[in-house]
């Protein structure tokens, strides 16, 4: 049994090791953003797991208010975050003479 708690861990640290490349490598502030729930549900799977191990349920509590503050976190973030692409700050007309130059029409004088 003590091969499947081996297993389970060193999935988790690996799952734990790429999310957090992620989001320190991220591009955006979305990546960031999934990048960080991701390592909090891990976090909670590791919780668990541990949980599990130990026979000890005291530290699922934990769990719950893993789960909110996650929850409400990336509502926050999601609502009042600021745009990181360029083209958010050109105006819709602009925009659309950028995208039909690309498409070879020539867009408007």
């Amino acid at each position: 049994m003590n091969t499947v708690w081996v297993a389970a861990g060193v999935m988790l640290a690996a799952a734990a090791i790429i999310t957090m490349y992620r989001l320190l490598a991220g591009p955006g502030t979305l990546d960031r953003l999934v990048a960080l729930d991701t390592f909090v549900a891990v976090t909670m799977c590791a919780i668990g797991t541990w949980a599990a191990y130990s026979l000890d349920s005291t530290v699922t509590y934990s769990l719950t208010a893993l789960a909110l503050i996650s929850f409400v976190g990336s509502v926050s973030v999601a609502r009042f975050r600021v745009r990181d692409d360029d083209l958010s700050r050109v105006r819709d007309d602009d925009l659309s003479r950028v995208r039909d130059s690309d498409r070879g029409e020539g867009g408007r004088p």
